[in-house]
């Protein structure tokens, strides 16, 4: 309590959060305004019982928007994505890596690019929304689908969009934690009471149900953390120098891999790919095989589910982390994993750690993407925004952006108060011990 008395206390900080806050709200105000010629109760209703798994995780990423007709529809799912492309990019395409390694320019040069590439990603999505909801739906629009409402949707959603964009950067700027990830937990947390109502309105137990909620996401909460704060330490020594009488050198320290290093990347993967043969054999007809991948705990819709999952875990960390790199980058900075030879043998090393690693990351996923389809069966009432968020993979977003928050919090209280800790210290007598 005092640490968060504290953080109110410094002007800084303060501003930080009260900004932070003030642009939240204004994003969730976007909520508000309705696309031009869309049944809002509608879409609304269709949402709120959403049984397709793939649609569920693309409304959680999105903000909690996707589906509904307004004007931040699209989220920030269109800069995430070209985000992901330019991650992507720096690890394939030499020129992008070069760029990247430029430092501040070339980070600069990046964003800038970013920004320009979500523009055409909004548009895409919007045309995606329209002729792969919108109009498919008898009822949805509030009126005839016209070529000019089509470009009136598509301007509106793709506009919606770059303004999530240009809050999100605002709150990283001007605010307390990464502003993308901020507005996508926002936009989780703010669809719970709305489907908490929907369990006390459909459930005659509601008081009964509720405890077993709150005691599964106490559960699940408590793994997610233990996962995502666990990884794997290898150690890493620092080769002595002596230089006339004295010795650099020898600390030895460890190189972290995180047990979850892909973090939400897998599933969203996953879940886009997935998209794909359900929307293909239903515009062919083939109503069977289109049922069949909708049974969301159907056996092929799981194991297609979980087999993407690990082929996607395997391949991003796999292109994000790259051994041959640190192994490179140890070996000129003097260091080495005791027991193993600098070099190719060090990168073989942390391979096969990394290997390990993802493979238990892998089922910690896998799980975590398919629970949301066995807890809306097992909890009477429960279903769309709730089940997802209790499910995992919305749990598994919240957690991980609520401690990249209290990591920030944590290092402005520290820097705040590190001469206070200094002139403590001295009072108790250390300095006279020195």
């Amino acid at each position: 309590m005092n640490a968060v008395l504290q953080l109110l206390k410094t002007p800084e900080t303060r501003a930080r959060i009260l900004a932070t806050l003030g642009l939240l709200f204004a994003y969730r105000i976007g909520f508000q305004i309705p696309v031009p010629g869309m049944s809002v109760e509608y879409l609304r209703r269709v949402t709120e019982g959403a049984g397709s798994s793939a649609f569920g995780l693309l409304s959680a990423f999105s903000g909690g928007a996707i589906g509904q007709t307004t004007i931040f529809a699209l989220g920030i799912m269109p800069y995430i994505s070209a985000s992901i492309i330019f991650s992507i990019l720096g690890k394939v395409s030499p020129r992008i890596e070069a760029i990247q390694k430029e430092g501040a320019s070339g980070q600069k040069k990046i964003n800038q690019w970013t920004r320009l590439s979500t523009v055409p990603i909004a548009v895409l999505q919007s045309f995606f929304i329209w002729f792969g909801i919108f109009t498919q739906e008898e009822g949805l629009i509030a009126g005839e689908p016209t070529v000019g409402l089509m470009l009136v949707v598509v301007l509106a959603l793709t506009a919606g969009a770059l303004i999530v964009m240009w809050l999100g950067e605002l709150i990283t700027e001007h605010g307390i934690g990464n502003g993308a990830s901020l507005i996508i937990m926002a936009g989780i947390i703010a669809t719970m009471p709305q489907s908490l109502g929907q369990v006390f309105s459909n459930d005659e137990d509601a008081y009964g149900t509720t405890l077993k909620l709150v005691g599964l996401w106490v559960l699940i909460v408590l793994v997610i953390v233990f996962i995502q704060k666990g990884e794997r330490r290898i150690p890493i020594q620092y080769a002595r120098l002596t230089r006339g009488r004295r010795v650099y050198g020898g600390q030895k320290h460890y190189l972290p891999l995180k047990v979850n290093m892909a973090g939400v990347m897998p599933i969203i993967f996953a879940s886009a790919l997935f998209v794909i043969p359900t929307m293909i054999f239903g515009s062919l007809g083939w109503t069977t095989l289109e049922t069949i991948f909708k049974e969301s705990d159907g056996f092929v819709h799981v194991t297609g589910y979980v087999v993407l999952v690990f082929f996607f875990c395997f391949f991003w960390n796999n292109l994000m982390f790259q051994p041959d790199d640190v192994a490179n980058n140890l070996r000129e900075h003097g260091s080495f994993v005791p027991g193993i030879r600098p070099g190719a043998k060090t990168a073989e090393h942390i391979k096969a750690v990394l290997t390990r690693i993802t493979l238990a990351g892998a089922v910690f996923l896998a799980i975590i993407a398919v629970l949301p389809n066995f807890v809306t069966a097992q909890i009477p009432g429960l279903q769309g925004d709730l089940a997802y968020f209790l499910g995992g993979t919305s749990v598994l977003i919240v957690v991980g952006v609520a401690l990249d928050v209290v990591d920030k919090l944590n290092a402005q209280l520290v820097m705040r108060n590190y001469k206070g800790f200094m002139e403590s210290g001295a009072g108790t007598g250390w300095s006279k011990r020195r």
